[in-house]
């Protein structure tokens, strides 16, 4: 998994002319920097937010990468998974359908979750 997600914003002329405004006068190298900047700012400042509902919910920050291996130790122990995270879930490819049905009991995930189509197929009812 790479570092960062792509995403897109749109923002109006204004906005946008006070970011290039910013790069242009050297407070930030380009509009990408200015804008990651303003996000983390705004998450810091409602850290106490984010925090409580990890407690209240029982959410894990961070990303967990899972493969077939971590699936077959899980199956063998008579072990289910419940998984929630704020950050990044990543099912590998090489787990099939059926060892994640047999194994994960339910998702939920703030931020990405990668897995195959099938996969995200088969567990879709138990995804929230």
């Amino acid at each position: 998994m790479t570092n960062t997600e792509k995403i897109t914003i749109n923002l109006g002329p204004v906005d946008l002319g006070r970011i290039d405004l910013l790069v242009e006068q050297g407070v930030y190298s380009n509009r990408t920097d200015a804008i990651r900047t303003a996000i983390r700012n705004l998450l810091d400042k409602h850290d106490g937010v984010i925090s409580e509902y990890r407690r209240k919910k029982s959410f894990t920050l961070g990303v967990l990468l899972l493969n077939r291996q971590d699936l077959l130790k899980k199956k063998e122990n008579g072990d289910k998974l419940s998984i929630r995270i704020i950050g990044g879930l990543i099912l590998s490819d090489d787990i099939e359908p059926e060892l994640a049905k047999e194994t994960i009991d339910q998702i939920s995930v703030r931020g990405v979750f990668k897995a195959s189509d099938r996969v995200k197929k088969a567990l879709a009812e138990r995804i929230d």
